[in-house]
């Protein structure tokens, strides 16, 4: 068995696939010897733990990332990764509740964006949003998680305005830093594993 087969084999384990699953970008890797299979490995390993998140969030945070990226492999492995780090059931709905409602938010904010036009900014939304209003992760925590999903959407304008609430809720740029590194972690994850 070479060495990345084993690799891949390793990071399959992790997320609890057979060793033999194989999907298309997968059997590319590992046709080619790709040596990125270890760096995809070890950055994926890296979003377990943080020093300025604790692994409870590390988890609800990858599994917002994994429900916006329709992931199925990865929505189920870090919703089980988050139950062992004891998220509560509401926690995690949270969790899938934020990818969602920020999917709509980014939608919405970067066409108003794009288009520039005060007209958009004049009329009403018309959308519901009581999730943001007392979450049960905490409004630091929430914000974070919708900083992140944010920055994967590319919702320029969402970014900026959770970063700076974030930022008045007393949290450091480190950990945004963090929340965005691993959801940019688990994006790359999910183009190989789905």
């Amino acid at each position: 068995m070479s060495e990345i087969t084993e690799t891949i084999q390793e990071l399959l384990a992790t997320v609890g696939l057979e060793a033999s699953y194989r999907n298309d970008s997968l059997s590319l890797l590992e046709k080619g010897n790709s040596r990125y299979v270890r760096d995809l490995k070890l950055n994926f390993s890296s979003t377990f733990t943080s020093a300025h998140l604790n692994e409870k969030e590390c988890a609800l945070l990858a599994l917002s990332i994994a429900v916006n990226n329709n992931n199925k492999v990865l929505t189920s492995f870090f919703e089980k990764q988050a139950l062992s780090k004891e998220a509560s059931a509401e926690e995690i709905a949270e969790a899938v509740g934020c990818a969602s409602l920020l999917a709509l938010n980014n939608v919405f904010y970067r066409f108003r964006h794009f288009t520039g036009k005060e007209k958009y900014t004049q009329i009403p939304a018309r959308v519901r949003m009581q999730l943001m209003s007392s979450p049960v992760t905490g409004k630091e925590f929430f914000e974070l998680m919708s900083i992140a999903v944010s920055a994967v959407n590319g919702c320029e304008m969402c970014v900026n305005a959770h970063e700076k609430s974030i930022l008045g809720l007393g949290a450091t740029e480190e950990r945004i830093f963090d929340a965005v590194r691993i959801a940019s972690i688990v994006t790359s994850t999910g183009k190989i594993l789905y």
